[in-house]
């Protein structure tokens, strides 16, 4: 593999999984910064394809914090229940929606700070929010991210904060949004955690993991 730092790397990379993924978007289905807040909270450790299937009914029975606010815990972790993790989910949503209507006048926050004070919100939601609803671009680690970064060796770290401002420093701002997008697709479709493709895999001439992956 010839030689290349590392911008230069993930500038290639970057070109060949746009090219891979060129209409490649957010798979969590939301019509307000309120909905994608709520989505992202349950897409912890459960897929886009069950959350979407699961806020169908939701977004349809609750329009706002006040709706969250209102019910019991029981009844939303029944409707939330197949997400995962519902107890602590639904604790964190009505702590969410209390939080935005004491605090925020009812209005998702839009910018970290604010958005990191609300229950269950860490800097992947965060940023997810941002990114997609208020034009604020920002890098989102999840599993895929983080593992994809260690197997091309941008880092060497499982720490979610240090790899995204590590990927920050190497990606174009305007590119920050969509970045995860690519590089999610390629974990679940190809640089999978257990028998990665390596042999189909279009980045493996830049990958110094090649032919060294635990699987």
């Amino acid at each position: 593999m010839k030689k290349l730092n590392d911008k230069k790397r993930m500038s290639i990379i970057l070109d060949v999984l746009s090219k891979k993924y060129p209409d490649i978007k957010i798979q969590l289905d939301f019509e307000n910064p309120f909905e994608l807040l709520i989505a992202t909270i349950l897409s912890a450790q459960c897929t886009d394809a069950r959350v979407n299937l699961v806020t169908k009914e939701l977004f349809k029975k609750y329009k706002s914090p006040e709706d969250y606010i209102k019910i019991n815990s029981e009844e939303l972790e029944q409707d939330i229940f197949s997400t995962g993790f519902y107890k602590a989910k639904a604790k964190n949503i009505k702590g969410a929606c209390q939080k935005i209507i004491d605090t925020f006048n009812g209005k998702v926050p839009e910018n970290m700070e604010d958005l990191l004070s609300l229950p269950g919100v860490g800097r992947k939601t965060a940023n997810v929010v941002l990114g997609h609803c208020f034009n604020v671009p920002g890098v989102v680690v999840d599993t895929h991210v983080s593992r994809i970064s260690n197997r091309l060796r941008f880092i060497d770290s499982l720490d979610a904060v240090k790899i995204e401002f590590k990927l920050m420093e190497l990606i174009p701002k305007d590119l920050w949004v969509i970045f995860t997008h690519y590089f999610i697709n390629h974990g679940r479709n190809t640089c999978k955690s257990q028998n990665p493709k390596c042999l189909e895999c279009e980045i493996s001439n830049l990958c110094p993991s090649l032919g060294n992956i635990k699987k």
